[in-house]
């Protein structure tokens, strides 16, 4: 394992410790056998409610190894499994296996965010649920266009994600039916902080 790759999964738990606060009320709904497509550090296990069963994290960056990810897969109630996988390519599960697919602070960072939705509306079931809480595009015109200004170089300094995705588009036309859309101001500046929270069907 090279510096950086023993570096980042550290820095990515440090840092998305901060959005702590905004995981509870988006993962308590899931229920039944899970899928959470940019699992990280495992930040959410915690947070899931009692009709959970199974958990499968999906996420390109390995963290076996991690003590505080290891840890807290151990604490979980139920079963956790890693799948080191982009999640823009095919995923490698049956068609309509999961009962709910999360994403949290995960939608920014997908190169190919119609290939990755097309995915995961596959794999989850019909009636199932996709719950997410993003941050993207500010609704405030002169905030989107500093976003526009800054895009590029904040993505190469955070490791490809993106400031000004307009998610309620992206998940609206990906073949979901958007049930919610809640839009709130986070912590933190306000280029990155114009947060989308959600839940959208698989009718």
């Amino acid at each position: 394992m090279g510096l950086r790759d023993w570096i980042k999964p550290r820095l990515q738990d440090f840092v998305m410790k901060q959005m702590d606060d905004l995981r509870p009320e988006t993962v308590e709904g899931a229920r039944g056998d899970v899928l959470e497509v940019g699992f990280g550090t495992a930040l959410n296990l915690r947070y899931y409610g009692p009709a959970v069963t199974r958990v499968t994290g999906l996420d390109p960056m390995v963290t076996d190894g991690v003590r505080a990810v290891d840890e807290r897969i151990a604490e979980a109630s139920f079963p956790v499994e890693r799948v080191a996988l982009r999640a823009d390519g095919t995923l490698p599960f049956d068609a309509g296996r999961f009962d709910s697919v999360i994403t949290t602070f995960t939608l920014c960072s997908i190169p190919d965010t119609t290939a990755a939705l097309a995915e995961m509306h596959r794999v989850l079931k019909p009636g199932g649920q996709y719950v997410f809480v993003e941050h993207g595009r500010a609704d405030d015109p002169g905030t989107a266009r500093w976003q526009d200004r800054l895009n590029g170089t904040w993505g190469k300094l955070a490791d490809g994600c993106n400031i000004n995705r307009r998610i309620d588009q992206i998940v609206g036309g990906s073949g979901f039916e958007l049930v919610s859309m809640e839009r709130f101001r986070g912590r933190g500046p306000g280029l990155m902080a114009q947060m989308y929270r959600g839940v959208a069907a698989r009718s």
